[in-house]
């Protein structure tokens, strides 16, 4: 079972920065991919950013509708993500979540998920 747990979430002026993080823990055999996920009010749940293990190269993905506003950074020996982002603007306002993909010893792949941080941006 592993467990992720989200912080750094709040309420933020607009132009102020946001940094977010997330810690996986458990039985964790291997995390292919850690990410973060956001979803407004009345939207669907959307990618912001994934970064992939060690042996893909560290490769990072950013959807296309934030791509190059948010930056995405990961401690492999902590099994932590972290999301960055400076001038921040209202449309930003959404729960953050964060994601990993995990792969047990016998190849097989799961998803998890944590609970979700809220972060507000005033104008």
């Amino acid at each position: 079972q592993v467990q992720l747990v989200e912080s750094g979430g709040g309420l933020v002026q607009a132009g102020g920065s946001l940094r977010l993080s997330c810690v996986a823990s458990g039985s964790i055999f291997a995390i292919n991919t850690m990410g973060w996920y956001r979803q407004a009010p009345g939207k669907q749940r959307e990618l912001v950013a994934s970064i992939g293990s060690l042996d893909s190269g560290r490769k990072t993905n950013d959807a296309d509708s934030v791509k190059g506003r948010f930056t995405i950074a990961r401690d492999y020996e902590k099994n932590s993500v972290y999301l960055k982002r400076t001038n921040l603007k209202r449309k930003d306002t959404a729960v953050y979540y964060c994601n990993a993909e995990t792969r047990s010893e016998f190849e097989a792949l799961y998803d998890y998920w944590g609970q979700g941080t809220q972060v507000t941006v005033s104008s």
